[in-house]
């Protein structure tokens, strides 16, 4: 439970670089970019705020952000997540100049990669990562070669969705809903804040889940089926049924579901309560 220092901070430090962590880049924060003196390019990446007019137009090549989205497809804060929910095919990172408003501004360039059918937020996060920075290290060199650079393109107008923050509440599964989209749920909130439900009035939160075409005529949603060593406990949805295979009681670790069957917590027939998402 102690701060500890990003990695990008670790490794500026281990080479006596300067380094700032100003809440906004307004006022003073501005005047310290300017004593930097002249300055080629600014690089932002998930900053999570608008850089006003007066430092955007401090360096001479611009600023530039990896956005983790081909856009105009999800804008805004939550691109990845956004992009898991939607139970989107493909997504990518996206290279762009920026301007005043909300990621709208012209790309330098993209790369498109698949999400895999059982790919959680954060593995997809992490493979969007090292792409975007390798497509970020491609950008900077043809800016400072002048090689090639040609002109950022503009975005379409057409196709513009945007990624709007998470809300813990979006996180607790509705069984009324479909196990697919219970599925997608359960892997767009991993690992955080993690896609949760409630039982015995104790929060459980679910990490990993497989959903199944075949559901139980007459079962509320929430109810428990079955149980199976290898499988997990197999819920009642409004459409299908969902198997939990992996989860989490409150101040306990990370569990295969059988487990709370095995040891008596959760039997068949029980039903976990099923909250309604915005």
């Amino acid at each position: 439970m102690k701060l500890q220092p990003s990695s990008v901070k670790q490794w500026a430090l281990a080479h006596n670089l300067r380094v700032a962590q100003p809440p906004s880049l307004r006022g003073e924060a501005a005047d310290v970019l300017r004593e930097v003196g002249p300055i080629d390019a600014m690089v932002v990446v998930a900053y999570g705020l608008l850089l006003p007019p007066e430092v955007l137009a401090l360096p001479r090549l611009g600023c530039v952000n990896v956005h983790a989205s081909l856009l105009p497809r999800w804008r805004g804060a939550a691109p990845i997540q956004r992009a898991v929910l939607a139970g989107d095919a493909a997504t990518g990172v996206a290279v762009m100049q920026m301007e005043a408003g909300l990621d709208t501004g012209p790309v330098w360039a993209e790369r498109e990669t698949p999400i895999g059918a059982r790919e959680t937020a954060g593995e997809l996060h992490d493979r969007l990562a090292a792409l975007g920075a390798d497509l970020l290290v491609e950008v900077l060199d043809r800016l400072d070669r002048g090689i090639g650079a040609g002109a950022p393109v503009a975005q379409p107008a057409e196709g513009v969705t945007y990624a709007h923050k998470i809300g813990k509440a979006e996180a607790l599964l509705d069984f009324c809903g479909s196990a697919v989209d219970l599925d997608r749920r359960v892997r767009a909130f991993n690992p955080a804040p993690g896609a949760s439900s409630e039982f015995r009035g104790e929060r459980l939160k679910v990490w990993r889940v497989e959903p199944d075409a075949a559901a139980e005529p007459g079962a509320d949603p929430g109810t428990v089926l079955a149980s199976d060593p290898e499988r997990g406990v197999r819920v009642a949805c409004g459409h299908g049924s969902l198997w939990l295979q992996e989860v989490q009681r409150a101040g306990a670790r990370r569990q295969p579901a059988e487990g709370l069957v095995r040891s008596g917590w959760l039997r068949a027939g029980d039903r976990l309560a099923s909250a309604p998402h915005a």
